[in-house]
């Protein structure tokens, strides 16, 4: 590991990006598709190129991906339009669809034209065509990620185009590294972002410190850690962390979300005996929630580059799981924020 660690430092790629600078220009308001995009699970999206996305559901009936049209204002970064342009089943090699294995995070790599997909329930990451079809490579995850479990493992993945290397991270602590936060234990989880050169390969890690919950009451449903990361192609990151609240009568719930920018570059190692805490800066927190004024609740789970403004700025593109649309209830929400 200590050799693909030296390799990807010595390849002459700008590893570290000017620092945390990065800045919100714009905290656009959420907005629901209901008449263009069927209610889902959707926990994961990448660009395809142009108004194209791919989006994967966790509870999609099989393993695949959605293709969504997204339009953005060229000059707000607010969303137009969300469409959807069906469903591609992934294919075993014998032609078979396969089943879905709780679908967290995409990727989609131009220069091979695949995507890579995590799932949460095996915490493996595949790559797959186009058409749907598996190639027969992943992501050669090291063993202490079996810890994870089916509920906390990989629920993130990107890929950074300027070091051509994969990011991911398990949603919550790994028992090896400490105990999980919630209401009754206040810790901050401490997570390990894992990066993966371009040959599949583990090339070193860092820690990743959460803020601690929120939360003060005893849930109904609870849930808290890394939710999605973003590479903003110049070996900076953005990393989601997310706090669920239910409560037993439900008003009151809440979920409030924290975005952070990183350069995980700039402490990556390889042993972990010398394995530090990567250092991050807030760049903005928002709340959903359900009160008798309103219901905004929205679980963000998926989190892309958007494209870039007339005036030269970033757009992040986010969207929710509402849990299928959960009881009539929650709706499919999308997002922007525009970074410079």
């Amino acid at each position: 590991m200590m050799a693909c660690l030296t390799m990807l430092l010595l390849a002459g790629r700008p590893l570290l990006a000017q620092g945390n600078d990065l800045r919100v220009v714009r905290n656009n308001a959420q907005r629901s598709f209901s008449s263009s995009v069927p209610a889902g699970n959707y926990s994961g999206i990448t660009p395809l190129g142009g108004n194209l996305y791919a989006v994967v559901s966790d509870k999609s009936p099989h393993d695949g991906f959605f293709v969504f049209d997204i339009a953005v204002d060229s000059v707000t970064g607010k969303l137009k339009s969300v469409g959807d342009r069906g469903f591609v089943y992934a294919l075993a090699h014998n032609g078979d669809t396969l089943p879905n294995r709780d679908q967290e995070g995409i990727v989609y790599l131009p220069h091979s034209n695949t995507l890579f997909i995590s799932g949460e329930k095996d915490n493996r990451i595949l790559e797959y065509r186009l058409d749907g079809s598996v190639t027969g490579r992943s992501l050669a995850v090291p063993p202490v990620y079996s810890g994870a479990g089916s509920d906390y493992g990989f629920e993130s993945l990107t890929y950074d185009s300027c070091n051509r290397c994969f990011w991911t991270v398990t949603e919550s602590t790994l028992p090896v590294d400490g105990s999980r936060a919630t209401p009754q234990n206040p810790v901050r989880n401490r997570l390990r972002l894992q990066c993966f050169n371009d040959s599949l390969q583990p090339c070193g890690w860092c820690y990743y410190e959460m803020e601690p919950p929120l939360a003060k009451k005893r849930p109904s449903m609870y849930a808290m850690g890394v939710s999605e990361l973003c590479a903003l192609g110049d070996g900076r990151m953005l990393v989601l962390e997310r706090e669920i609240f239910v409560s037993k009568r439900k008003l009151g719930s809440f979920v409030n979300c924290r975005l952070f920018v990183v350069s995980p570059y700039s402490v990556l190692q390889a042993q972990d005996s010398s394995v530090k805490a990567v250092s991050k800066k807030e760049l903005v927190s928002f709340r959903t929630r359900i009160s008798l004024t309103g219901l905004s609740f929205a679980n963000y789970e998926g989190m892309c580059l958007g494209p870039l403004l007339a005036d030269g700025s970033r757009v992040i593109i986010l969207l929710s799981d509402s849990q299928n649309r959960y009881k009539g209830v929650l709706r499919d929400w999308f997002k922007t924020i525009v970074v410079r």
